[in-house]
C-alpha cells in the first residue's frame, strides 16, 4: 500500500492532489457542534500544503438524496477548515462542474479547495459500476495529469463509492496518515490484545450490532451491554421492560448469545427510567427487575455503571462502541459519562469506535488524551472488527 510519506517523497510541488476526507459533522441549525472529524484530516492536509501541493479535497455531509440541498451544503465545513488550518479555504458550489473546475484552476502552490458536497452527484453512492466509473472519471480530472489521489476519510473506506474506491482505481492512490493510523489500532484489536480484553457496546438496536457481537465473543474476555439495545437482552432473560425500545424479533437471538456466552455478557443490574422521553421527564433509578410499566429505560443506572466500572478497572484493553443511555439529553448522560471516565482512569490500551462514542467524549467534556485512540469511523471499525473487507482499503492495497 502506498502511502503519504512515498507520494511526499515523489514531490507534490505544483501538484494537484484529490484528498477524499472524512468531513461528516454535526451540524444544529447550521453551526457545527462538534468539529472532531475537522480536526483530525488536519495534519494530513497540512502536510500536503507545507510540501506546496494543489489540493483539492472532496467529502460528504449528511445524507442528500442525490441533488443539491443548502441544509446539507459543506460550507460551514469549508469555514471551520479554514479557520483551523489558518488560511483561505475556498469552496466550489458544485462537485465537478464549472464552479469546481474554476476553483481548482485558480489554486496556488500550497492553497486548499473544498468541493461542493460529494453525494449531491447520485453517482456518487450509485450500485452501477459505469455510473461510479463515469463520475470517479470527472473527479480524476480536475486534478489532471500529474495528480495523485490521498484517501484519507476512514470513516467511509467501507463504501464502495465513486469518492472512496472509483478514484483509486484512476489515480496513483496512497493511504493518508488517519487511514494508516485507524488501521494500525484495529488491527490490534483484532491481533493479540493485551488481556483481559474488555468491549462496550451501547447503541439503539441488537441487529445494528448482532454481527460485531458475534465475531467479537470468541475473542473478549468480558462484554458490557448497554444502550437501547440491552432491553432486548434483558427481554430474553424473561424480564418486564416497560415502555423501553424492543427489537421483538431479535429475542431469540438473544437467548442464544447468552445461552453460549452468558459467562462473558455482562447486563445491566439497574436502569434509569422516565416516564417520557424529554429532558424535563419523571426519571428514577430502578433495578432491571423493577421497571414500571409505561416508562422508557434511557440510561443504565448507578449501580451498573460501578459494575461495569470495576472490569474496566482491570483491564488491558478496552474497546467501546455506543453509548450507555440517550446522553444528548442531561438526565440521561450519567451512565455514558461514569463508563467513559472509567474508562480515561483505567491503565487500559483504550480505542473509542467512532460515532456517537467519539461525539459523547466531547459533548460530556471528557479528555480526549484519556484515551489510546478516538476513531473516525465507528461503521468502519465495527465492519473491520467484523472481519468484513473494506472496499476503500482493498483498492489501495491493490493500486
Amino acid at each position: 500500500m502506498r502511502t503519504l510519506d512515498d507520494l511526499l517523497a515523489e514531490g507534490v510541488a505544483g501538484r494537484r492532489v484529490l484528498v477524499r476526507a472524512d468531513l461528516n459533522v454535526p451540524l444544529d441549525s447550521g453551526t457545527i457542534t462538534d468539529d472532531g472529524r475537522i480536526r483530525a484530516s488536519l495534519p494530513t492536509l497540512r502536510r500536503l500544503t507545507e510540501a506546496g501541493a494543489r489540493v483539492v479535497v472532496t467529502a460528504h455531509l449528511g445524507r442528500p438524496k442525490g441533488a443539491p440541498d443548502p441544509k446539507f451544503s459543506l460550507r460551514p465545513v469549508a469555514t471551520r477548515l479554514g479557520e483551523l488550518l489558518g488560511s483561505n479555504v475556498t469552496l466550489a458550489s458544485d462537485v465537478v462542474g464549472d464552479s469546481a473546475k474554476s476553483t481548482v484552476d485558480g489554486l496556488g502552490d500550497g492553497d486548499v479547495a473544498l468541493l461542493e458536497n460529494i453525494r449531491f452527484d447520485p453517482r456518487e453512492t450509485s450500485k452501477d459500476d459505469g455510473e461510479r466509473g463515469a463520475f470517479a472519471r470527472e473527479l480524476a480530472a480536475l486534478v489532471g495529469d500529474g495528480g495523485a489521489f490521498v484517501s484519507d476519510g476512514f470513516g467511509v473506506v467501507h463504501r464502495k463509492q465513486a469518492s472512496v474506491y472509483d478514484v483509486a482505481t484512476l489515480l496513483p492512490a496512497h493511504a493518508g496518515g488517519l487511514v494508516l493510523a485507524e488501521l494500525e489500532v484495529l488491527r490490534r484489536l483484532a491481533g493479540t490484545p493485551d488481556r483481559p480484553y474488555v468491549v462496550a457496546l451501547g447503541g439503539s438496536k441488537v441487529s445494528d450490532k448482532l454481527a460485531v457481537i458475534e465475531s467479537l465473543l470468541p475473542k473478549v474476555d468480558r462484554l458490557l451491554v448497554g444502550g437501547g439495545m440491552c432491553f432486548t437482552f434483558l427481554a430474553a432473560e424473561g424480564l418486564g421492560i416497560g415502555d423501553s425500545l424492543l427489537e421483538a424479533d431479535m429475542i431469540d437471538t438473544c437467548k442464544r448469545l447468552l445461552a453460549e456466552s452468558g459467562d462473558k455478557i455482562m447486563l445491566p443490574a439497574d436502569v434509569v427510567i422516565a416516564d417520557d422521553f424529554s429532558a424535563d421527564a419523571n426519571t428514577q433509578s430502578v433495578l432491571v427487575a423493577e421497571i414500571r410499566e409505561q416508562w422508557k429505560g434511557l440510561d443504565i443506572g448507578p449501580i451498573t455503571a460501578d459494575r461495569y466500572g470495576a472490569v474496566l478497572a482491570e483491564a488491558g484493553t478496552v474497546f467501546w462502541n455506543g453509548p450507555m443511555g440517550v446522553f444528548e439529553l442531561a438526565p440521561f448522560a450519567e451512565g455514558t459519562r461514569a463508563l467513559a471516565r472509567s474508562i480515561v482512569d483505567s491503565d487500559a490500551y483504550s480505542v473509542v469506535g467512532g460515532g456517537d462514542s467519539a461525539a459523547a467524549v466531547r459533548v460530556l467534556n471528557l479528555p480526549e488524551d484519556g484515551f489510546s485512540h478516538i476513531s473516525t469511523g465507528g461503521g468502519a471499525s465495527l465492519e473491520f472488527l467484523e472481519g468484513k473487507p473494506l472496499p476503500g482499503i482493498e483498492v489501495l492495497e491493490r493500486s
